[in-house]
């Protein structure tokens, strides 16, 4: 059914809340799964509901007009609340939810994520099931803009007031240096300064936690290599071009080098980080928590488990909530 112009509907504001945020239409399409001209067209219905120009299209980056500021801010409350509905609904008979959109950082998308999938899978018949992976701070992206319903990522330090917080894992840094070269009984932090550190990128969060952690321990460590790929940082590793510093995670995600490497607890003070379901507050009532339930023995049975038997001293610093 094609809306009528000089009426507003919920997906036109859906449309004109995206492209305020994307400050792009093309963008704005692709997040919404449009085309750009049909939302060219939402908006044009939308200001002409309104009796007003919500949006400078032909500015670069498009800008919001004070009429569109305006709409902004009261378009964000009929969202929340169109979401709120939606929610209510389908909390009180779970097989009504019909789409459930989930964020999951990559290094449980292949032992993690299709069991948790299946589950859910089992229990809402009727649900669509669409899932982003990708970085934490691009997953806290999503969920912002309204893409996600529900993430599974790093914390990234204070959270905002419009989430909830439930913790699954946390997970203590450690070494991982190419196979016999460093003596553990020795000074292990002498020997790995003999080596460059392969360092984890800079641009996603958990590369500048390891770095302020370094720093703020007057370490200075000499790094050829900064990559994003836990499986070239092992393979590097493993090939004795370095040693590098990573989560149990990563360890489990590469774990086809773990003939090729040593894994030893840091030799400086220890460094970790929090994984966490997070969801916007009181949007799916206790849901997010049942998933967050739900994924607390399968990360027990997938990851730690099996991290601790293959490097038993993990069994201090690897904990499910």
């Amino acid at each position: 059914m094609v809306d009528s112009p000089g009426r507003i509907t919920l997906w036109g504001i859906e449309v004109f809340m995206a492209a305020a945020d994307e400050r792009s239409i093309s963008a704005a399409a692709r997040r919404l799964g449009a085309s750009p001209s049909a939302v060219s067209q939402q908006l044009t219905n939308l200001e002409s509901a309104v009796g007003a120009t919500l949006l400078q299209r032909n500015a670069r980056p498009i800008r919001l007009t004070p009429a569109g500021e305006i709409m902004h801010r009261r378009a964000q409350t009929i969202l929340n609340e169109a979401a709120q509905a939606r929610a209510e609904l389908a909390m009180s008979d779970l097989s009504m939810l019909k789409r459930f959109r989930l964020g999951m950082i990559e290094d449980l998308e292949a032992d993690v994520t299709p069991k948790l999938l299946a589950h859910m899978a089992g229990e809402l018949k009727g649900c669509q099931f669409l899932l982003e992976t990708g970085a934490s701070h691009y997953l806290y992206d999503q969920l912002d803009a309204r893409a996600l319903d529900v993430i599974v990522a790093a914390e990234l330090g204070a959270e905002a007031d419009w989430v909830e917080v439930h913790p699954l894992l946390r997970e203590g840094f450690a070494v991982a240096a190419p196979r016999g070269v460093i003596d553990p009984e020795g000074d292990v932090l002498r020997q790995l300064k003999r080596l460059p550190l392969i360092q984890y990128t800079q641009r996603q969060y958990m590369g500048r936690l390891i770095t302020s952690h370094l720093a703020r321990q007057n370490i200075s460590l000499p790094h050829r290599f900064e990559l994003d790929s836990y499986h070239a940082i092992l393979a590097l590793v493993g090939q004795g071009s370095g040693w590098s510093i990573l989560p149990p995670l990563a360890l489990m995600r590469a774990r086809r080098f773990a003939d090729q490497i040593d894994v030893f607890d840091l030799p400086f003070e220890p460094l970790s980080r929090n994984i966490s379901l997070i969801a916007r507050k009181g949007i799916f009532q206790d849901m997010p928590e049942q998933v967050a339930e739900t994924l607390k023995p399968i990360l027990t049975d997938s990851i730690v488990a099996p991290a601790i038997r293959q490097h038993p001293f993990l069994s201090d610093m690897l904990m499910v909530f």
